[in-house]
């Protein structure tokens, strides 16, 4: 997210198919155990799966020609030089470490994890670093693409094959947008970015696609994120009108869930790893909501189920408390 705001220191229900006060820092961490997650820590706990029960792993694509693809996405991990680096009162590699052991725990094994920037808060080669040696222990295919807060390069660097910006599987094509804009926090899409989208598009055949940027081409309502979204979604829009097989148009940078359609696209944005942000009366605040992912399963005729999983609130709110 922005870059003036907030300054680093030292669930929602799934959609089928068809401020924090002044506190110390917290610190948590995730295991599983016996089937279930457990926080250790200032608190312990069992995580709750209020959404719906853990996906069993054979609904993965692997296996049946006819199953959807598993898409897990995560966003704005906000990852530091100091992996003890706390932003907004949370540090962001334990918060990054719980979503991911809460990706287990709910049984799903993605057949691609997106990353969707501000990766790094300070654009470190040593973030990126910590960010692959976390993300190889999964075993799980990744593409990332950059944020606001990342340097692109350092993170081309480090990441290497992930950030290639087109992906095939199953009967889906997974293009990934840089938006990001040297020197400020708001996106844009550049004729270079556009002849990748086009290009990717066309050679589509007959899959589907889901296309992935950081920066939100919608407005939030908000006075000051809406000066850091893609200041030409307008034409973003008119090249995707001209893409009927474009599906899903998936974005992070608003720290917050979203969902909409437009014509024939779903619209998606989803909770960061760490903090999360909420607009009231036109204003953002920090959100006490607590961190998460989205999946999305995409099935073979364009169709898809997507829902956002969330560390269990009352624990996550009684640390925010401690």
């Amino acid at each position: 997210m922005g870059g003036s705001k907030p300054q680093a220191q030292r669930g929602g229900l799934p959609y089928r198919r068809t401020a924090p006060r002044q506190k110390s820092p917290i610190h948590v961490s995730l295991r599983v155990t016996a089937g279930q997650a457990v926080f250790f820590g200032k608190v312990t706990g069992f995580v709750r799966y209020p959404q719906e029960p853990p996906v069993p792993a054979k609904t993965s694509s692997a296996g049946r020609a006819d199953a959807p693809i598993l898409v897990v996405q995560l966003t704005d991990t906000h990852l530091m030089a100091d992996p003890a680096g706390v932003l907004c009162h949370v540090n962001t590699d334990a918060s990054l470490r719980a979503v991911l052991d809460l990706v287990r725990a709910n049984g799903h094994r993605p057949d691609l994890l997106l990353a969707t920037g501000d990766l790094s808060h300070d654009g470190s080669p040593a973030a990126y670093r910590r960010l692959r040696e976390l993300l190889e222990q999964t075993d799980w295919p990744v593409r990332c693409l950059p944020g606001n807060h990342d340097d692109p390069q350092a993170l081309r660097d480090a990441l290497g094959q992930w950030t290639q910006p087109v992906t095939d599987i199953g009967g889906w094509r997974i293009v990934l947008l840089d938006s990001t804009v040297p020197g400020s926090d708001a996106g844009h899409i550049d004729e270079a970015q556009f002849d990748i989208l086009e290009r990717a598009a066309a050679l589509a055949g007959d899959r589907h696609v889901l296309v992935a940027l950081h920066h939100n081409p919608l407005q939030m309502d908000s006075a000051w994120q809406d000066t850091m979204m893609v200041d030409n979604a307008q034409a973003l829009f008119r090249r995707l009108a001209e893409l009927p097989r474009t599906r899903v148009l998936l974005w992070g940078h608003v720290h917050q869930a979203f969902d909409r359609r437009r014509h024939h696209m779903r619209m998606l944005a989803t909770p960061s790893t760490c903090f999360q942000f909420a607009i009231r009366d036109g204003r953002h605040e920090l959100d006490a909501a607590p961190p998460g992912y989205r999946w999305l399963k995409l099935y073979r005729d364009g169709s898809l189920a997507t829902g956002v999983r969330r560390l269990d609130t009352a624990i996550w709110r009684e640390a925010l408390a401690a």
